[in-house]
């Protein structure tokens, strides 16, 4: 039955896979469900894992009905989460059941975790005392539970020595419930001494978590003005009222820093909740939230799809960071559905950055956002200096990349024993490998893009679906050997510049395709953080709010990268992406400066950055998106249809062109190829929907696809509602 209704004898199960609604299930005698059970039902020839959810079942003959195997033993998914799951399906088009997928992601948990065998001291007495036993005895002292293991290294005895003194009935065995993940942590543990501006922003955050109503702060603050500490005192506001936290974060790299910091401030970490944790764990924390025994979890954007019993607060940490928005399977922003999360559960959410959104300060600036401001660094360290080399004045060697100018800087760095960062936004030795002889270049077989070099692994590989291949000595066209030239910088080509310029630096080059992945990563921060190296060679990697106390240079190597993708977000990500790299250099007070080597020194967003007037680029690019339509004054999305055939995505493109409904505030561009025309051999075409802010986006699109052609042969289609990318 559900909700005790003796009469129901079938209930809706959503499953996790491309279901449009969920399916009816017969109810077994004797078998009690709610609405938010995890259940287990058959699926074709497959058991799979669902969830009972609200709404009248369908009428459909009792005969025909298939019953829910198992209840598992699993606090249900709260009310505010069906609705969350049912809001992100509807506003991003997606199937109800994907959505529901990614709240279903570790199967282990659904079933309560089992009770560890442990030891407890009895009244007997061993027959006879030796040193080991007397350190077992007093580490034991107190009536608490241990388990073998564990009593064994908090004595510094063997095993061995446990299991004799067990033998003698000198301790019992006893069940002891699992171990939590993390220690609670403690709100109280070590208060802050916050700077004027600091204080009143935390008593607003403080403040909007006491009342326990929704709302959503933006945190603006300039590089290293301390948002951390601010907004951990929101958490232990929330801690204080007895709700969980979420705290999304846009890299797993950033974690362990992070990690760190939230431990010295309340005595314990938080959870964890990434890709690269362990299944185990996964199931673990994944378990404890939904029990409610953690209560704070850091994690990646797909912690939000976590089944917290109470939660009371979620932070986005630099919440401008692209990261947060997922292409694939479900299209969403993070950003903006823990917005969604928070009104529908009734509780605040802060935004956090030195940089926010254009959408940010606009919800900001018409008041739907309240706004607190750090318009100053912590301790009163000052912001780097910023200047630009225009590279047509001050070019490079021939064949190098640095300009003298940067060069000259970094010695005087090195000599007075700083560091120096150098950013450029390209993995790999080159971006572009081709022969001087006949021309040819070398392109990914089944993508409509260049294979970067990778020298250091001597590779060639694509960016966009992984292929790879070893670098030959002779061209594949017309045979001629060593004839192979790298044109352009990627960073791995930069590091060897900078070797030949300082063989002496110790030098680092930081990138998310290094060899050893995320620990090795974290491991090189750290490095770097404790005085390791000299100078530091990076990708936005090293944009993302790491604090390098020695850091006293930073130089990006291409300034312009960015502005010249036709992406309409272009001068934004730029203005974000250079004001985050140069607020690396200087966080500990000492002097420091930030260059920009730039073609184009007179660009708007190189005269904001170097002027420090972030007031007036946001103002100029907001007035331009008003003007134009864009997002926050308009809206987006964009289909992508995919095939195998060319002509077969084409055609359906162009078959969803024609049956877009009339309408006087959306229309439709396209379809096009895409500027990545093929990815992984699939060619792809786009079609771009832009309208006015509240049109009925969702709905236009609906009807497109339902009047457009059916789906047929290897024909994807995929909806983005508010595109981040445009490739």
């Amino acid at each position: 039955m559900i909700e005790d209704s003796p009469f129901v004898a079938a209930a809706p199960v959503l499953v996790p896979m491309p279901a449009e609604r969920p399916y009816t299930y017969a109810v077994p005698a004797g078998m009690r469900v709610v609405p938010g059970s995890i259940v287990r039902v058959p699926l074709g020839p497959r058991q799979v894992a669902g969830i009972v959810w609200d709404g009248a079942v369908e009428k459909v003959d009792a005969k025909k009905l298939r019953p829910i195997e198992q209840v598992f033993d699993c606090p249900p998914i709260d009310h505010a989460m069906r609705r969350f799951v049912d809001w992100v399906a509807q506003y991003t088009l997606s199937p109800p059941g994907m959505v529901a997928r990614m709240l279903l992601r570790a199967p282990e948990a659904f079933d309560p975790e089992p009770w560890i065998e442990g030891l407890q001291r009895t009244f007997a007495k061993p027959d006879r005392m030796t040193e080991p036993r007397m350190r077992v005895l007093e580490t034991a002292e107190g009536g608490l539970a241990w388990t073998r293991s564990g009593l064994a290294h908090a004595a510094g005895v063997s095993s061995s020595v446990v299991d004799g003194l067990r033998a003698q009935g000198v301790f019992e065995t006893v069940m002891i419930p699992p171990r939590p993940v993390v220690a609670a942590p403690d709100p109280g543990y070590a208060m802050p001494t916050l700077m004027p501006d600091q204080s009143d922003a935390a008593e607003m955050l403080r403040a909007n978590v006491a009342a326990g109503i929704f709302g959503v702060t933006l945190l603006d603050g300039v590089t290293g003005s301390g948002k951390t500490e601010v907004y951990f005192e929101a958490v232990a506001a929330a801690l204080d009222r007895g709700t969980q936290v979420l705290i999304l974060l846009p890299e797993i790299a950033l974690t362990h820093a992070f990690l760190e910091r939230f431990q010295e401030r309340f005595g314990a970490k938080p959870a964890e909740w990434h890709s690269d944790l362990p299944p185990r764990m996964r199931e673990r924390v994944w378990r404890q939230v939904a029990e409610g025994g953690v209560r704070v979890v850091a994690g990646a954007r797909s912690a939000l799809f976590l089944p917290f019993r109470e939660l009371g607060l979620i932070v986005v940490d630099e919440e401008h960071d692209p990261a947060y928005k997922q292409e694939d399977r479900v299209f969403y922003n993070a950003r903006d559905m823990a917005v969604v999360r928070g009104h529908i559960g009734g509780f605040p959410v802060v935004l956090a950055s030195a940089t926010p959104s254009v959408e940010s300060r606009v919800n900001a600036s018409q008041g739907r956002y309240s706004r607190a401001v750090l318009s100053a660094r912590f301790a009163e360290a000052a912001l780097p200096d910023l200047k630009t080399i225009d590279m047509r004045r001050a070019p490079p060697a021939r064949g190098g990349f640095l300009s003298p100018v940067l060069l000259g800087q970094m010695r005087q760095t090195l000599e007075k024993h700083e560091q120096s960062l150098l950013f450029l936004n390209r993995r790999g030795y080159a971006p572009l490998t081709l022969c001087r002889v006949c021309g040819h270049r070398f392109g990914c077989p089944v993508c409509s893009a260049w294979l970067v070099e990778h020298r250091f692994r001597g590779q060639l590989v694509c960016h966009h679906c992984g292929h790879n291949e070893r670098r030959p000595e002779a061209c594949p066209e017309c045979g001629t050997l060593d004839h192979l030239v790298a044109c352009g910088p990627g960073v791995e080509r930069i590091a060897e510049e900078v070797v030949a310029h300082f063989p002496d630096a110790r030098t680092i080059v930081l990138s998310s395709d290094l060899m050893g992945g995320v620990r090795r990563l974290r491991l090189e921060l750290e490095a770097i953080a404790n005085g390791e190296a000299d100078i530091v060679i990076g990708t936005q990697l090293v944009a993302k709010g790491h604090n390098f106390p020695n850091m006293t240079l930073v130089g990006v190597v291409d300034a312009d990268l960015g502005l010249a993708n036709g992406d309409p977000r272009a001068a934004e990500r730029t203005f974000q992406l250079l004001s985050q790299v140069t607020g690396r250099a200087g966080r500990t007070g000492k002097r420091s400066l930030g260059l920009l080597q730039t073609f184009q020194p007179d660009h708007p967003v190189m005269r904001a950055i170097v002027s420090g007037d972030a007031e007036a680029f946001y103002e100029r690019e907001i007035a331009e998106r008003e003007r134009a339509g864009l997002p926050p004054f308009g809206r987006l999305a964009g289909v992508i249809v995919s095939a195998a055939a060319r002509a077969e995505a084409e055609g359906h493109a162009r078959g969803l062109r024609r049956a877009a409904p009339q309408s006087s505030d959306l229309f439709v561009l396209g379809p096009a190829e895409a500027p990545l025309s093929l990815i992984g051999g699939r060619h792809r075409f786009r079609l771009l929907i832009q309208g006015e802010r509240r049109a009925d986006m969702q709905g236009f699109i609906r009807t497109m696809l339902a009047e457009g052609p059916k789906i047929r042969g290897s024909v994807r289609v995929q909806v983005d509602i508010d595109p981040q990318s445009f490739l």
